[in-house]
């Protein structure tokens, strides 16, 4: 087992780890019950060995994981890095770099939507994973030797995969694809907890612009809550109950009090007056500073965006790339109403291959049919040659 408790041998290793060109990184984590992710154990793996870092032993310095983490020199590959970069960023303040994610890269090689690990692991390797340890207790000690191997593997098939993908990507000339990708998962932006953007995570459930702004203050409320509380959100309440506060918009502690899935007797407390004071201030929100709430802007073009989603499909599987990861639904939501929208869609290889097409589809200069059973696209000319099907 390659277990470290003492920083002598955290710091050696991570010293050899800085002379190769690659390094593959995992987190094991706890946030049931807190807010911020409660980091257990890191693993971390070079071309030459493998490591399981024990973050809760006494008195272990970190210090050294970090700064190879911000080690220019050195590409840090993870597999859907997003939980664990921000729990780097809440305990350091930075963000690995560069940066190379196996999970958006495979949907980039046509391994559909999201594959997990272990999936990837057994098209790439060929290796059934024992995932028997991936739901215990990772901050009980001490660490068993089938918990310690689990989480080695993370990291060591990894490494092969990297490999792989990579010179995939380079033979296909589609390595660039992924810098948008990587730009997004590296910028700080994203991983700061900022409460006033809370509201967000509700995209669609306000059904007028009233409850939308009493949901934003009702958010921002909660977010701030559970952060200093250090609980997950949930715990000070559901989402389901702020939409029905924000939709029942209650002025007095009874009328709190009275809402059905609202817990009892917290109307009287001290969080009961902050939600009446949030809803409050929802209400003197300038209805003009709102955003767009979802559905208003999709009316009317419903029948655009399932023409556009037949199209990304078409476009999908001819280039063999997730559809997620040429465009999301709201992208195209966003584009049947605005042709010029500021949109990834619509700009570098994404508009190369789908972007230009799905304009093509919303100004009638493309058709989509079917031909032995699959679905094509026609472009129209005007002239009077037949049309031809896009490639």
């Amino acid at each position: 087992m390659s277990l470290i408790t003492s920083n002598h041998e955290l710091a050696e290793a991570c010293r050899r780890f800085a002379d190769h060109p690659f390094i593959t990184v995992d987190t094991e984590f706890l946030r049931e019950t807190t807010f911020w992710p409660q980091l257990c154990v890191v693993q971390i793996a070079s071309p030459d060995e493998a490591i399981a870092v024990d973050a809760l032993s006494e008195g272990i310095d970190l210090s050294p994981v970090f700064a190879l983490m911000a080690n220019t020199a050195v590409v840090k590959v993870f597999h859907a890095a997003r939980q664990d970069i921000e729990i780097i960023w809440n305990l350091a303040r930075l963000i690995p770099a560069p940066l190379f994610d196996t999970q958006v890269a495979a949907m980039v090689c046509g391994f559909g939507e999201q594959i997990a690990y272990g999936e990837l692991v057994q098209s790439v390797c060929k290796v059934t994973l024992d995932k028997s340890s991936r739901f215990t207790d990772w901050s009980r000690r001490p660490l068993s030797e089938a918990q310690i191997n689990y989480a080695i593997a993370d990291v060591t098939y990894l490494r092969d995969i990297y490999l792989y993908l990579r010179k995939k990507l380079e033979s296909t000339g589609r390595l660039s694809w992924l810098d948008d990708e990587m730009a997004a998962l590296t910028s700080a932006d994203v991983y700061e907890q900022h409460p006033e953007r809370a509201w967000e995570r509700f995209r669609g459930r306000a059904r007028r612009p009233r409850d939308l702004a009493v949901l934003m203050e009702l958010a921002a409320w909660r977010e701030a809550e559970a952060q200093a509380r250090d609980v997950p959100r949930g715990r000070v309440l559901k989402d389901d109950v702020l939409v029905e506060i924000a939709s029942a918009a209650p002025k007095t502690a009874d009328e709190l009090g009275n809402l059905r899935a609202f817990p009892r007797g917290m109307e009287r407390s001290r969080a009961g007056a902050d939600i009446l004071a949030a809803v409050q201030r929802g209400l003197a929100r300038d209805p003009k500073t709102l955003p767009k709430i979802e559905r208003e802007r999709r009316n009317g073009n419903g029948a655009t965006v399932e023409l556009l989603k037949v199209l990304l499909r078409q476009v999908s599987e001819a280039h063999g790339v997730a559809a997620k990861m040429i465009a999301t639904v709201e992208d195209l939501e966003v584009l049947a109403t605005n042709k010029s929208a500021k949109i990834p869609t619509l700009s570098g290889w994404r508009r190369e291959i789908f972007g230009e097409k799905a304009l093509e589809l919303i100004e009638g200069r493309l058709a989509l049919t079917l031909e032995k059973g699959k679905v094509i696209a026609l472009e129209w000319h005007d002239t009077p040659e037949a049309a031809e099907p896009a490639q």
